[in-house]
């Protein structure tokens, strides 16, 4: 991986996307195939509820991701020609309440401590449903607050969303990081003030969106190089 950002400065406060960069969607993509979709269909309904989502905020509405995913997911069955009740439909999305964390998740955080530095979760999800997942996993302890885009009315990568949340912590946008590790992310936080860490996970950033100023193949690398940042 490449070095930091040039200028680059050691931030105060740092916010951790939630859904694919903390916490994996393996299990939804199990609940789908239980449905009789294909194992794809996974990406291809987060992609389709971002879709919606953007959708939404570039208009200044908005819908809880909840939502927007189940509107999606009958898209999804219907693409495949595949039925399913009600019920079964509700049962794969509330798969979405208990996913696994990525095994290097609590490392991650306790790196940040250890270096002084604030962490906080910034989701596009329900603040109460993130806070479960924190705590499911026996993480709740290591985050100072979670941050819902709920708590906005309007879903990343609006600005307001990370100067809410750098608002919140008490910072100003160029003391807060966004940890994520979706490219469109990163460019949002970017692009509102913030410093951005990207967990590749194997998967390049877009050269036609904002660069981040750290990248770590995994969310301990990207934590790692945010703390060794230099203070000024």
């Amino acid at each position: 991986m490449s070095g930091p950002r040039p200028g680059a400065v050691r931030p105060k406060a740092v916010a951790f996307d939630i859904i694919g960069t903390v916490f994996s969607l393996e299990p939804l993509r199990a609940a789908l195939v239980g449905l009789g979709l294909p194992a794809a269909s996974a990406e291809f309904l987060y992609t389709a509820t971002l879709r919606d989502t953007f959708a939404l905020a570039a208009t200044d509405g908005f819908a809880p991701f909840r939502a927007v995913m189940a509107g999606c997911l009958d898209e999804v069955l219907a693409r495949e020609g595949v039925a399913a009740s009600a019920a079964d439909k509700q049962a794969a999305l509330g798969r979405m309440a208990s996913l696994p964390p990525h095994d290097d998740a609590g490392a991650a955080f306790a790196v940040l401590a250890e270096a002084g530095i604030r962490v906080f979760a910034l989701s596009n999800g329900a603040a109460q449903t993130t806070q479960g997942l924190f705590d499911e996993a026996g993480l709740g302890e290591r985050i100072e607050r979670v941050l819902s885009v709920e708590q906005v009315g309007l879903s990343k990568p609006r600005p307001e969303v990370y100067r809410f949340a750098a608002e919140t912590a008490g910072v100003a946008p160029g003391e807060m990081a966004l940890v994520a590790t979706h490219p469109w992310d990163i460019h949002g936080a970017k692009a509102a003030g913030l410093v951005g860490a990207y967990v590749a996970r194997g998967l390049p950033f877009s050269p036609v969106l904002r660069p981040p100023d750290v990248t770590g193949e995994t969310l301990l690398e990207a934590a790692e190089k945010l703390a060794a940042l230099p203070d000024t």
